[in-house]
């Protein structure tokens, strides 16, 4: 039986080592380990085999088994690099010119997050930055979000497992959670947390929420907020740097309106609708772009601003709703797919 299995490992080793697709892979797999395999029917022989000899027998058949496991698993490794090798095709040359037709470019989002960023570092706007990762604190309570909103409930937020922890985002509570942040606006907490005013923040960034993915919503997007605390800040200030925002970006012809809305951490708030015929696509007399507010005194309160001194005003907006409007883009699945049709279009 000993020199019966060798010559079956001795076998399989010249014959796997011939292999070279799949196919064959399969067949040879059969014929040594499967259901009616060589291997297979060694085994059922021990059956026949005296019982003071069968532990003997096992442990030989036991190495034959792993030595064959092994051929096997060489044989597929090697199919599998030679089908990679096949795709990836000859080795490149890496000292002959470049195949590509031009440069590249940036994409249509980063395009209009830095022309927004460009416009707002003209009216003294620095850039602000803060962690994708969040907690409840900074996400939503700082921010005057109670926990019965909607906005903190599972079905809208995506909340990381509460065993999670990070080393470089630290928790206010020891029982708050992490998530992944629904809006930019907690850098305005956190930058306000660093140091007392004045504050002229812009930060763009990526935000996540649990939306059902269409022409017009994604899980992930982006946000550009902004950020003016100051002393006699009024809602008249606000109103001219979105009329100077929105003419710089989309044209001179573009105008601005407020419509009465709720945001918990801006009082009075306001929806933000822009007029712009004149931009592709644009079908409406008014279309809705943002919103905005003068920042409550309970959220200055909570950092440690003295509301009776400091005012200042918030404000924010799609960065993929704002691109959608400049490039006349009618579906926001665009900018996610890497469609290289669609993006040399910005080149």
């Amino acid at each position: 039986m000993e020199q019966t299995l060798a010559a079956l490992v001795s076998k399989a080793h010249s014959e796997l080592s011939l292999l070279k697709s799949r196919v064959e892979f399969e067949a040879a797999k059969a014929r040594f380990v499967g259901p009616n395999g060589e291997l297979t029917a060694l085994m059922k022989q021990m059956g026949a085999v005296p019982k003071e000899q069968r532990p003997a027998m096992g442990r030989l058949i036991n190495e034959a088994k792993a030595k064959l496991q092994t051929e096997l698993e060489g044989a597929l490794a090697r199919i599998a690099e030679a089908e990679i090798a096949a795709q990836l095709g000859p080795a490149i040359d890496p000292t002959l010119p470049s195949p590509d037709r031009g440069p590249g470019t940036y994409h249509p989002l980063t395009l209009v997050r830095e022309e927004m960023c460009r416009i707002l570092r003209k009216v003294g706007f620095a850039v602000a930055d803060g962690p994708e990762v969040e907690t409840e604190y900074t996400c939503f309570d700082a921010l005057n979000t109670p926990a019965d909103h909607p906005a903190r409930d599972a079905q809208d937020t995506f909340y990381l497992p509460k065993e999670t922890r990070f080393g470089n985002v630290s928790k206010h509570t020891p029982h708050e959670r992490y998530l992944l942040r629904t809006h930019t606006s907690s850098v305005q907490i956190r930058t306000m947390l660093k140091g007392p005013p004045p504050i002229r923040i812009v930060s763009p960034g990526r935000v996540y929420r649990r939306d059902a993915t269409d022409a017009t919503h994604s899980a992930n997007f982006h946000q550009l907020e902004c950020l003016y605390v100051d002393r006699n800040v009024t809602v008249k200030d606000l109103k001219a740097l979105l009329d100077y925002i929105f003419a710089s970006l989309l044209g001179k012809d573009t105008k601005t309106r407020f419509r009465p809305h709720y945001f918990g951490y801006t009082e009075p708030s306001f929806e933000v609708d822009l007029s712009a015929r004149h931009l592709p696509k644009v079908n409406k007399e008014w279309i809705e772009i943002g919103g905005c507010g003068m920042v409550d005194p309970i959220v200055f309160d909570g950092v440690g601003y003295d509301s009776k001194v400091w005012t200042g005003y918030a404000f924010g907006m799609g960065l993929e709703r704002l691109a959608m409007l400049l490039f006349g883009i009618d579906d926001i699945r665009y900018f996610y797919q890497n469609d290289l049709r669609f993006l040399r279009q910005f080149a």
